[in-house]
């Protein structure tokens, strides 16, 4: 599955369906939820009430009809004046009040929403975690990035600033429209007919919003997968001089990008005005009205303009609601993407009735064993044999003939279609997966170092692992030579991917690796093919020794790191065709003395 089949699967899901799974990361914090809405409860009464003292200062200090006449009368007397100051008072009093419920009601939904976004940060990392080694090798890299970081991001401010402002308008409309109905009705219903429109008018706009922030997150991740892959293969691209080629394939990907976001723009730039069309029109209504009301002595100049604060009370969320509903469209689309990763079955699981094993013996053994990659095209077929314990075996063929597929298969990276591999007589389908990892010492060709230093790099920063043993593991397998020669010894740090090592220092350190974490069985898998001749001799005396820790399994193009072996199994198309010890096998003049003939003949026209 390439990166444009990954992000393509479809992953539409329904709001409510989002909302409720959401809720299962936010329920654990209910109490501080609760805390949190108090008080938002206490910050909107604060705020409806506002107009009110508005409305009583403004009846104090503006000009009064006698009811019946057009005559005025301008009551300001040291009491009105006092009143006036009293109103005020109560009004700061209420925004000072209503400062301090924010920045509390802040604080509190800040570390609610940090607190949400770690926990669901650590579930997505321990499901990547979970996936099998197919489903990682068949998922980018750069999208699986894109949602642990970008992803869940969106969905922090969602917790700490949609959701929140979402509900806290949702009131805030509520209660001023309870307000207006209380100051008059009759104009509350003019208003009110706006709302219909409003809500009409989000509905439409918000199922194009959708859609396209799915192409935009979309085009985000394919970004980032390019980025990736280019940026850590960027020594190959300037040696074949391909980069006009990669900036031009940047150039449209980086386009994709500025399309989907312009289009998002249009989209909203249409939605915003129009709310801000229906709230003017409002206004205009509520002083023609209100106006109106005023002059016929139904209401006074205070209370039209209590009301038209109303008004904007009302509007200010719905235009709130606008911004706010365009991040949460971009986080209910990274939810759907998120939910839709962490729906990614992993294919290896262990059973429920798996058990624990402290110790391995080490015999394997394959009983008629058929697996393919995909469909029926079997890259083993009915293959059968047994490693006894503290045995050295060796696999020889060409590529493609089954060889590292056999070791994959052994840990359980894959699960075989067919037969059954069985580990001291218990299936490895019986086995905690976290059994059969440690009791296994891994040596690749390809040597992953992490950024740290030597040191960190041997532990894989397992703190139980003490120094000395680091130390003991590397003078074990030779490395400890050149460790020291390295300016802060152990404590060097080590580049990205461990650029500043030789192959051959890298495969050493993941020798002392395998060593220090002290394995009952170990998978050497090309470890030595792209090792230099001098430093093939270092590997091979560390060969020799890690030999008798426990059954060891080879997978060796060079036919010198398998001649000590125990057992050399000769595989082609997935068959097992011969098998025996180098001295056995070259006597059968088939398959292995042919090919050790031709490697020795091109070794002699090589000197």
């Amino acid at each position: 599955m390439d990166n444009n089949e990954f992000e393509n699967v479809d992953r539409s899901m329904k709001d409510s369906y989002i909302i409720k799974r959401t809720w299962q990361y936010i329920k654990p914090y209910w109490k501080r939820l609760l805390l949190a809405s108090i008080l938002m409860i206490l910050m909107i009464v604060l705020q409806l009430v506002n107009p009110l003292f508005t409305k009583q200062i403004i009846d104090i200090i503006t000009i009064k009809y006698v009811e019946g006449t057009t005559d005025v009368i301008i009551p300001m007397t040291q009491e009105n004046l006092n009143w006036v100051f009293i109103w005020s008072a109560i009004y700061f009093a209420c925004v000072l009040g209503n400062a301090v419920l924010l920045y509390i009601n802040t604080m509190l939904l800040q570390h609610l929403g940090q607190d949400v976004i770690y926990d669901l940060r650590m579930t997505v990392f321990e499901h990547i975690d979970s996936l099998s080694v197919n489903q990682l090798n068949n998922i980018p890299v750069g999208s699986l990035v894109t949602r642990l970081t970008s992803d869940t991001n969106q969905l922090s401010d969602l917790f700490t600033n949609t959701i929140v402002n979402l509900l806290k308008n949702f009131l805030l409309l509520v209660g001023t429209l309870g307000f207006m109905f209380y100051m008059n009705w009759v104009l509350a219903l003019y208003i009110s007919i706006y709302i219909p429109l409003i809500f009409a008018i989000t509905f439409i706009f918000r199922k194009y919003l959708r859609k396209n922030y799915r192409i935009v997150r979309k085009n985000f991740s394919i970004m980032n997968a390019f980025l990736n892959e280019n940026i850590s293969g960027m020594k190959i691209t300037q040696i074949f001089n391909q980069e006009s080629r990669k900036i031009n394939e940047f150039d449209k990907l980086n386009k994709n990008i500025i399309e989907s976001r312009q289009k998002d723009i249009r989209i909203f730039s249409v939605f915003r005005p129009l709310i801000s069309l229906l709230y003017f029109s409002a206004v205009a209504l509520t002083f023609f009205v209100g106006v109106q009301y005023a002059l016929a002595g139904v209401m006074t100049i205070g209370a039209v303009y209590a009301f038209y604060q109303y008004v904007s009370n009302m509007f200010n969320p719905i235009q709130e609601l606008a911004d706010q509903f365009n991040s949460l469209q971009r986080a209910f689309t990274s939810c759907e993407r998120l939910y839709t990763l962490l729906d990614t079955k992993p294919e290896v699981l262990d059973r429920d009735d798996a058990i624990e094993i402290d110790h391995f013996e080490g015999k394997i053994e394959f009983k008629h064993v058929w697996f393919a990659y995909k469909d029926e095209n079997w890259i083993l077929k009915d293959v059968s044999f047994t490693v006894e314990p503290k045995q050295v075996v060796a696999f020889v063929g060409a590529t493609g003939a089954g060889k590292t597929t056999i070791l994959q298969l052994i840990v359980r990276n894959y699960e075989v279609q067919k037969g059954e591999i069985l580990i001291d007589g218990i299936n490895v389908k019986n086995i905690k997966m976290s059994s059969l990892h440690k009791a296994f010492g891994q040596m690749l060709q390809d040597v992953f170092l992490f950024s740290g230093t030597i040191a960190s790099n041997i532990a894989l920063r397992d703190e139980d692992i003490s120094r000395d043993e680091i130390i003991e593991a590397s003078k074990y397998v030779n490395a400890h030579d050149f460790i020291m020669k390295q300016e802060h010894g152990y404590d060097e740090e080590v580049q990205e991917r461990g650029e500043n090592f030789s192959s051959g220092q890298r495969q050493l350190l993941s020798f002392a690796r395998t060593i220090v974490h002290k394995p009952q069985i170990l998978i050497l898998d090309e470890a030595t093919a792209n090792i230099d001749t001098e430093t093939e001799q270092v590997i091979q005396q560390s060969l020799l020794k890690m030999m008798s820790i426990g059954t060891m399994l080879i997978v060796a193009h060079r036919l010198s790191t398998i001649q000590h072996a125990d057992n050399i199994i000769c595989l082609q198309h997935g068959e097992l065709i011969e098998q025996g010890n180098h001295q056995q096998l070259l006597k059968k003049h088939g398959y292995y003395y042919n090919l050790y003939r031709l490697q020795y003949e091109d070794q002699e026209n090589s000197k």
